[in-house]
């Protein structure tokens, strides 16, 4: 069954996601861990949710904000970037875009550079003025060259973008950067970031009118749980009651610990979600502040 075989059910949700690349298994991951399991049809094109009323679109992640734009799939996880970028082509008869970023997701993070060639001596924006710019991002590219008030010939390209410099197709780039290793194997440097991009729960600009709104609000109960656990660590330990201020100041990252007398008024147990990292030096702190018996336990699940 193709997706534009589905039928119009508005008691389910369908959620778009790439089938394939760097987001794929990263968002299908995320998604089984709010509970999520489904059944694939043959063609590996759509997911039918068994745990949820909730189903699966596999598609290019490039489609991903024209389908929630046009009502084919309700929400979908695509890079910041790709939202971005299809923005302006996704305007309702309001002048509005007809989707908006619901959450950051927490993965797949990059960040959309201007990079310049290494023997170039950066002196700032104006120096793209009259300059040749290649990119796959043309629409934010052109709008930052608007604000900047810089006139410069964008070169749209589909692939490739950091070795136009070395086919004299343009003078500088705009492209996605990780680790910039790509550019430097194409003696190029990073000087500017336009955007910083991750993976992003989108849907559309305007609440759910039906039973899909319920679904998702459900959906992000859960998303909202498992991102705020992802680093989060329970921390069980006893301490003297005069040396509490001391130790909350050690933990800005927990919730209000629950606090209970163990023997006498001063010595207390004490339990606190702590949701950075809990490294030994830390543990190590706690310990001289006052801190004993400490012991760190993984939570599991959490759900305001």
């Amino acid at each position: 069954m193709s997706p534009s075989a589905l039928p119009a059910a508005r008691d389910r949700l369908r959620i778009a996601i790439q089938k394939s690349g760097r987001l794929s298994e990263p968002a299908r991951a995320l998604l089984a861990s709010c509970g999520l399991s489904w059944r694939e049809s043959r063609d590996r094109l759509f997911c039918y949710g068994e745990s949820l009323p909730v189903d699966l679109l596999l598609v290019r992640d490039d489609d991903i904000p024209g389908l929630i734009a046009d009502g084919v799939c309700d929400l979908g996880i695509v890079g910041r970037n790709v939202l971005a970028e299809q923005g302006s082509q996704r305007i309702d008869d309001a002048g509005s875009v007809k989707y908006r970023e619901w959450r950051a997701l927490g993965f797949g993070a990059c960040r959309l550079d201007i990079a310049v060639p290494d023997s170039w001596e950066w002196s700032g924006s104006a120096q793209l003025r009259g300059k040749r710019i290649a990119t796959s991002y043309p629409a934010l590219l052109g709008a930052w060259l608007r604000e900047q008030d810089v006139v410069a010939d964008v070169v749209p390209l589909s692939g490739s973008v950091e070795i136009a410099p070395r086919l004299g197709q343009a003078d500088a780039i705009c492209d996605l950067v990780s680790s910039g290793a790509t550019l430097a194997a194409n003696q190029l440097k990073p000087v500017l970031t336009l955007l910083q991009s991750e993976a992003v729960l989108a849907g559309p600009a305007v609440p759910f009118v039906d039973a899909r709104e319920e679904l998702a609000a459900l959906l992000l109960r859960r998303l909202d749980g498992v991102l705020r656990l992802k680093d989060s660590k329970l921390l069980l330990f006893q301490a003297q009651r005069q040396t509490l201020p001391a130790l909350l100041k050690l933990l800005p990252d927990a919730e209000p610990p629950t606090m209970l007398q163990v023997d006498g008024a001063d010595t207390l147990a004490l339990q606190a979600l702590c949701h950075g990292a809990m490294t030994w030096q830390r543990l190590e702190d706690l310990k001289l502040a006052g801190a004993r018996g400490l012991m760190v336990l993984p939570v599991e699940r959490m759900l305001a």
